[in-house]
């Protein structure tokens, strides 16, 4: 009888079973990562690339780890084989680094048959993901950047308060005064879902004394 977490090959199968089912719970334990990374997520635009990215990678960090199995050789050579290969995709924000990680630490474990261990990590950690996501300590991810200036920091107020019409969260980033005695501001914001960014750029250029508007999205930018 096929157990449902063997903790090893079972002999009694052929060897492509055993793959099969591996790969068959990889797919499983990535997409529940990946889908508790979307439903946890707080940004405005959530990257669909990086829900795939977490699935394909538990699947292939479970191929790796398969082929190379006890051998120290096929280790070195898989790790000489990853050093020449240059990741240059910069993830900003921690949490996706985690959630990456878990997902590569999930097909890690199943690719050494630790069924047991990744499946109860793995609901545990996506558990875990959702009570902080509900509690005060819940992520703030901005995939917008807002900046202006102004000549007259008194104005600052009025800004703020148009801002806060078309954002659900905003932060303020950095602030900072140029040669030419403008005061700069950088704001983190997360739009409200009907808010638009042409929109909020002409409203914030009704204040007096604001120039240099700009909001960035995601390496895009909308200027004034």
């Amino acid at each position: 009888m096929f157990e449902l977490f063997p903790d090893g090959p079972v002999y009694e199968f052929p060897e492509i079973v055993n793959i099969a089912y591996a790969f068959l719970w990889a797919f499983v334990l990535g997409s529940l990562v990946a889908i508790t990374h979307r439903l946890t997520f707080t940004g405005d635009y959530y990257p669909k690339n990086f829900f795939q990215s977490l699935v394909l990678g538990a699947l292939v960090t479970t191929l790796v780890m398969m082929a190379i199995g006890d051998s120290l050789a096929r280790g070195l050579g898989v790790f000489g084989a990853m050093a020449i290969i240059r990741f240059r995709t910069r993830i900003g924000d921690p949490r996706d680094v985690l959630f990456l990680f878990a997902a590569l630490s999930t097909g890690l474990a199943i690719g050494v048959y630790g069924f047991t261990i990744s499946f109860i990590g793995t609901v545990l950690f996506c558990t875990i993901a959702f009570i902080l996501h509900i509690s005060p300590f819940k992520s703030f991810t901005q995939n917008h950047h807002l900046f202006f200036a102004l000549r007259d920091p008194s104005n600052l107020e009025r800004a703020l308060s148009i801002i806060r019409e078309y954002t659900a969260e905003c932060r303020q980033m950095t602030i900072q005064l140029d040669k030419e005695n403008l005061m700069r501001y950088q704001f983190g914001i997360s739009l409200k879902k009907n808010a638009d960014t042409v929109s909020m750029i002409e409203a914030l250029k009704t204040v007096d004394g604001i120039s240099l508007v700009k909001i960035s999205v995601n390496e895009l930018t909308t200027l004034s």
